[in-house]
């Protein structure tokens, strides 16, 4: 079957470690999309932090799409239609600021285009805005501070400080929101079923697409489950282990252009 759709995670994915774009994966990601192939940015980024890849992909003109907060949004670039939102709920806001707090972590979340957190100056926190290249607002408060919609939440630290958080707000607020580590030292919590993989099966159905006509390529932790969604999932070379055994193929790292490589071999 010919493939027709490419979902992309950014960070250690289409983007390499220096957080650019190069240019043999944009030429190759926009000629695919000048074919007709639906180009989908797929990220746990917020939506700002995925907003200037599009932009130099030229989605807007050639049509394609931004999966944000790993599924929470979805967004059509050229008609800036919302095709797909999913709000955190309010009612777990509390636990996320306060277990941050006992273990000496922050939380954060986002605002227009920056990250709001109640540090500046954590170097987790700031790798958070570097990845979106976003600045940092500090608030005193940020549970107070979020009283609109927003998305999702991210806890930032060191691992070992993360995974009690992560298992204590599964075990109070499991029926409502999934948590998860993206990478090491992120703990993603987002509004339960929000995933990669289910936001691309809303938009796939959309679109009138099979998943077997689907190819998702990814390096994280919360791209296992999209990887294992499409017809054939990629995962690069610098993929966390768990991710490449779920992979049909492993790509050449972000740093080697694996992107462009795949497009070369499959569409």
């Amino acid at each position: 079957m010919k493939y027709k759709a490419l979902a992309l995670d950014l960070d250690g994915t289409l983007i390499n470690s220096e957080k650019k774009l190069s240019t043999k994966n944009k030429k190759a990601v926009m000629e695919a999309a000048e074919r007709g192939v639906h180009i989908i940015l797929a990220s746990g980024r917020p939506l700002f932090g995925i907003e200037p890849v599009a932009e130099a992909l030229e989605l807007s003109r050639v049509g394609g799409y931004i999966l944000a907060y790993n599924g929470g949004n979805i967004i059509n670039c050229k008609t800036k239609e919302v095709v797909y939102s999913r709000n955190f709920p309010p009612e777990c806001i509390h636990d996320v600021c306060t277990l941050a707090k006992e273990h000496g972590v922050y939380a954060l979340s986002y605002d227009k285009d920056e990250v709001i957190s109640e540090s500046d100056t954590d170097e987790y926190v700031l790798r958070e805005a570097k990845c979106n290249d976003a600045s940092v607002r500090r608030v005193e408060n940020l549970e107070q501070y979020v009283n609109y919609p927003v998305a999702k939440f991210l806890i930032a630290g060191e691992h070992e400080k993360l995974i009690p958080i992560q298992q204590e707000l599964q075990k109070r607020h499991g029926d409502v929101i999934d948590a998860f580590c993206s990478a090491d030292y992120f703990l993603e919590i987002v509004p339960k079923n929000v995933a990669k993989d289910r936001s691309l099966a809303a938009l796939l159905e959309k679109l009138g697409l099979q998943r077997e006509e689907l190819i998702a390529c990814g390096d994280g932790m919360n791209d296992i489950s999209m990887i294992e969604y499409a017809g054939l999932g990629a995962a690069m070379e610098n993929a966390y282990p768990p991710v490449k055994e779920k992979a049909d193929i492993i790509a050449p790292s972000n740093d080697e252009d694996g992107v462009a490589e795949i497009i070369a071999k499959y569409f």
